[in-house]
């Protein structure tokens, strides 16, 4: 059995114990993660209706730059196990005060609210934390060979989180429960009892792991910003594609309201709609493994790292043009579809193998900027803007506004391609910036680099 397992997750002798490790508390956070977000977006618009989801965007957006900055001043001046540690204790111990709160006639909608804005806490935190620790337990040539078998996890998790949202109208149809979903209540005991298991099982398992000194001295907020602030800046390429990063974010949001306004105005049962988003979803995830597992790599090698860049705007502008045209719930769906599983798998690739190219003592500080910076701040002003004109639209009694929307997303679409298509005239040349340290390869590297 043990050969079998060793053949099965590709480890050597001593690594079995941790690989599995390791594996199941990535799994865990994504169950859970994945039913935190699904049902805390689902019950909000049940309850709050579409346009709360602006609110809470707008929120999130604020929440993922503040997590960003402190996590940057805490990653890499502590024990990565305590980190990991002590992270999952505090998200239980957050689950369980709203699961308290919650007791005491707080509006479901409210609930909801917090529920989906930890789900994208989870989503941020705990895979950052989790990923640094993993580099660091293993060597490079471990890492090579191990890393991607832990992160497959991360897919078995999704699926999973997403087949326990739809378990219930399953069950319930067949007569074995008497309510056909999943509530906020169980979500919540859920996460309680993973993340106690994970800080159980990190201090059980992972403390006789020897870990190298932390580093006592981290630079200051000010000093990281500056850093990547004059990367960012000085390299025309990354200015360009920070650009471009912030309109396609904003066109995201503002396309995947449009996908949740349509739905709900055709699946009005409440049941019904967390089925549908539950579909939805499953088909986004398992569509994205397979593209990402055998079109990404081949699709990027094919046509260059500076032309990936293109596909994601294109589709972005091919995504608001069809629901432009057609405003129903079919091509809001298979439009947002697209979108989402194209940003899951090329256009993220593509970020992250343009990173490589950043010098080792940057690339984090550059990282935050693409990564984490412009999405949240795409996220800020395209739930400003969209509720901005969703209040006028009601002031005005005007039923079609979401036209109006759709056309900053057009807007936004088309600022995105002109970034990009600026950031591929300046492409080659941005290699010869000194900030880089990479101008004698790049040449050399952009030919032969695989994926």
């Amino acid at each position: 059995m043990q050969a079998f397992l060793y053949r099965i997750f590709n480890v050597r002798s001593g690594e079995l114990g941790l690989v599995l490790v390791m594996s199941l508390l990535l799994l865990g956070n994504t169950v859970a993660r994945q039913m935190s977000g699904i049902v805390g977006i689902s019950d909000l618009i049940n309850t709050g209706g579409v346009n709360q989801t602006l609110l809470v965007n707008l929120i999130n957006g604020f929440l993922i730059l503040l997590t960003a900055l402190l996590i940057s001043q805490i990653v890499d001046r502590f024990n990565r196990i305590e980190l990991l540690k002590w992270t999952s204790f505090s998200f239980a111990m957050v689950f369980l005060l709203l699961r308290v709160v919650s007791m005491f006639n707080v509006s479901v909608k409210f609930t909801a609210a917090l529920i989906y804005l930890m789900s994208q806490q989870q989503w941020l935190v705990f895979p950052m934390f989790f990923w640094v620790l993993a580099n660091d337990i293993f060597e490079v040539s471990q890492a090579k060979r191990l890393i991607p078998v832990i992160g497959s996890w991360s897919f078995v998790g999704k699926l999973i989180g997403i087949g326990l949202t739809l378990l219930p109208a399953l069950f319930f149809r067949l007569g074995w429960l008497s309510n056909g979903e999943l509530t906020l209540e169980m979500v919540m005991l859920a996460n309680v009892t993973f993340y106690l298991l994970a800080f159980l099982l990190i201090s059980v398992q992972l403390k006789n792991i020897k870990m190298r000194e932390a580093s006592k001295e981290t630079p200051s907020v000010r000093e990281n910003l500056n850093e990547g602030w004059q990367f960012i800046r000085e390299v025309p390429s990354f200015s360009y594609l920070l650009m471009a990063v912030i309109a396609v974010s904003a066109c995201d949001v503002i396309l995947e309201f449009r996908f949740f306004a349509a739905a709900k105005g055709e699946i009005p049962d409440t049941i019904q709609y967390k089925e549908f988003y539950s579909w939805y979803l499953l088909i986004a995830a398992v569509v994205s493994f397979l593209i990402q597992s055998f079109v990404t790599g081949r699709l990027m090698q094919r046509i260059q790292i500076k032309n990936s860049f293109l596909i994601q705007p294109l589709i972005a502008l091919g995504a608001t043009s069809a629901m432009l045209a057609s405003p129903g719930l079919i091509s809001a769906s298979i439009s947002s579809l697209v979108l989402k599983i194209s940003r899951n798998t090329v256009d993220e690739a593509t970020r992250k193998a343009y990173q490589g190219f950043v010098p080792e003592e940057r690339r984090g500080r550059v990282a935050l900027f693409t990564d984490n910076y412009a999405p949240a701040l795409g996220m800020i002003l395209a739930s400003a803007l969209t509720g901005l004109v969703i209040i006028i639209g009601q002031q005005m009694a005007f039923n079609l506004v979401f036209y109006f929307y759709l056309g900053i997303s057009a807007i936004a679409s088309l600022f995105a391609l002109w970034a990009v298509l600026r950031l591929r005239k300046v492409y080659e040349s941005s290699f010869m910036n000194w900030r880089l340290k990479r101008r004698k390869r790049a040449v050399e590297v952009l030919k032969k680099l695989e994926f």
